[in-house]
C-alpha cells in the first residue's frame, strides 16, 4: 500500500477529472433505481500533504469501511496528538467530517509509519513503540480497530522482528503484506503464517497495480491466505493504480478494474488508493459496468 509513495517517491494522482463533477454527483443521485454493487467493502487512503480533505462516492460501489494508512509519517501527526509533542500537519483532515461518510462507517486507523519502506523496516521496533502509544491517544473519531504501517514482503530478512514491533499494540490489529518475488500462493501463505502474531490480521496486495500477477492468481494467493490464517484474519488490498510509463502511476481504467474486483467476489476487498485514484468519473463507469 506504500508502493506509489514509500517504495516511488511520489504518488500519480490519476488524473482525476474536475469538470462537471457537480453534473455528475446529480446524476449519480438521481439514477439510483437499483441495489448498488457490492464491488469493494472499503478503501485505503493513504495520507499526505498533498491529500488531507477525501471526498468520494465509493459507498456506490459497496464501500462503508476506511483504512487510514497511517495518523503519523515521519514525525508529522494528521491527527491532533497533544500528549505525544509531535507537530500537527497544516490543514489537518476535518475527521468529523470524514467520520460521517457513508464510506468511513467503520475506520482502521493506521499508527505510526514512514514514507520510505526501507526507512520503516529499519525503525520498525521504534514504530512499533511509537504506534502503541498513539492508540492509547484520545482520536477524533472512534476506531474499529489498528494498522501497523510497516509493510512486510519475502525479501525482508528482518521481518522476525514484527512480532515484538506489534505487541504492545490494541487489538484488533492489522498489517500487510505484499509478493512481488512470486513466490507462489502455499510457499508465500507459509511465510506469513510464520512471523503473524496468532491475533493479528493481514492485507495482502494484490500486486496487480504493478503487472505482478493477474488477478486471478491474486485470488489464488487469497484463497491460500484464507485457509492458513481463517476467514476472519484475511483482506485483499485490490491496487487500483497502474504504471504510468514515465516512472509514475495512473488511475486504472474501468476496462482494468472492474475484472479485478469481480475476480475477487466472496472475498473483503479494500481498494487502494480511493482518494487518488477512483474519482467520481471511474465510480460512474463501474457502476454501468
Amino acid at each position: 500500500m506504500t508502493r506509489p509513495v514509500s517504495r516511488r517517491t511520489a504518488l500519480a494522482l490519476g488524473g482525476a477529472a474536475a469538470a462537471g463533477a457537480g453534473l455528475l454527483g446529480l446524476d449519480l443521485a438521481l439514477r439510483r433505481l437499483d441495489p448498488a454493487p457490492r464491488l469493494m467493502e472499503g478503501i485505503v487512503w493513504q495520507v499526505h500533504g498533498g491529500l488531507l480533505d477525501p471526498r468520494g462516492d465509493w459507498n456506490e460501489l459497496g464501500a462503508r469501511s476506511l483504512l487510514v494508512q497511517w495518523l503519523v509519517a515521519d514525525g508529522t501527526a494528521f491527527v491532533p496528538l497533544p500528549g505525544l509533542g509531535l507537530p500537527l500537519v497544516a490543514d489537518a483532515p476535518n475527521w468529523a467530517r470524514i467520520a460521517r461518510e457513508p464510506w468511513a462507517q467503520t475506520i482502521i486507523a493506521g499508527l505510526a509509519g514512514r514514507f520510505s519502506e526501507p526507512a520503516a523496516r529499519r525503525d520498525v521496533l521504534a514504530l512499533g513503540a511509537l504506534s502503541a502509544r498513539i492508540a492509547r491517544q484520545r482520536l477524533p473519531f472512534r476506531p474499529s480497530g489498528f494498522y501497523f504501517p510497516v509493510e512486510a514482503d519475502p525479501t525482508w530478512t528482518g521481518v522476525g522482528q514484527m512480532a515484538a514491533a506489534l505487541a504492545d499494540i490494541p487489538r484488533p490489529l492489522w498489517v500487510s503484506a505484499y509478493d512481488n518475488s512470486n513466490v507462489g500462493a502455499d510457499a508465500f501463505a507459509d511465510w506469513v503464517d510464520g512471523w503473524l502474531p496468532k491475533d493479528v490480521g493481514l492485507f495482502f496486495q494484490d500486486g496487480v497495480g504493478v503487472h505482478t500477477r493477474a488477478p486471478e492468481a491474486a485470488r489464488a494467493y487469497g484463497q491460500a491466505l484464507s485457509r492458513r490464517l481463517g476467514r476472519g484474519r484475511f483482506r485483499l488490498i485490490a491496487e487500483a493504480f497502474r504504471p504510468a510509463g514515465d516512472g509514475g502511476f495512473r488511475a486504472a481504467t474501468a476496462a482494468e478494474l472492474l475484472p479485478q474486483l469481480r475476480a475477487y467476489d466472496g472475498f473483503e476487498v479494500f481498494v487502494f488508493d480511493g482518494p487518488h485514484y477512483v474519482d467520481r468519473l471511474l465510480v460512474e463507469k463501474l457502476l454501468e459496468g
